[in-house]
């Protein structure tokens, strides 16, 4: 009889918390409040609200912060609340010059969507796919 009891909490224990909806955070936690009041001109100031960047490109001199938040109530049922990409543009005196957000989550509003490879796999035939390597050889070999 204790043997079914304690199957019995552990069922209901897995059920009852297993259900519990979790908030996680990828990225830099960057809220709405942060977001409404960015008086912000320089790399010094931009430094101290929001922290190290998450990706620093120092050729085109630009700052990438990314932040992201999922809500899950378990393994399976994971909602994508917001995902955004934050670029801020520096010039040489780290000044900023050009700031920019993108949704990742709205794949037609941002730009890298429309840049993407062509896949010449794709456009290959059912024997091409099968036996790719096999054959003339497209490109010309060099002497």
């Amino acid at each position: 009889m204790n043997f079914y009891k304690i199957c019995l909490i552990i069922f209901l224990s897995l059920y009852i918390f297993g259900c519990t909806e979790k908030t996680i955070f990828s990225g830099k936690i960057i809220t709405e409040e942060d977001l409404s009041n960015i008086n912000i001109t320089n790399k010094k100031g931009l430094i101290q609200k929001f922290g190290e960047p998450s990706f620093k490109d120092d050729i085109l001199g630009k700052y990438f912060y990314f932040t992201k938040k999922n809500k899950s109530k378990n393994f399976y049922n994971v909602k994508e609340e917001y995902s955004y990409l934050f670029v801020f543009e520096l010039d040489t005196n780290d000044k900023i010059i050009s700031s920019e957000v993108i949704n990742l989550l709205n794949e037609e509003t941002h730009k890298f969507n429309k840049n993407m490879t062509t896949n010449n796999v794709i456009k290959r035939g059912l024997l091409e796919k099968i036996f790719g390597g096999i054959g003339a050889n497209q490109l010309p070999n060099s002497p």
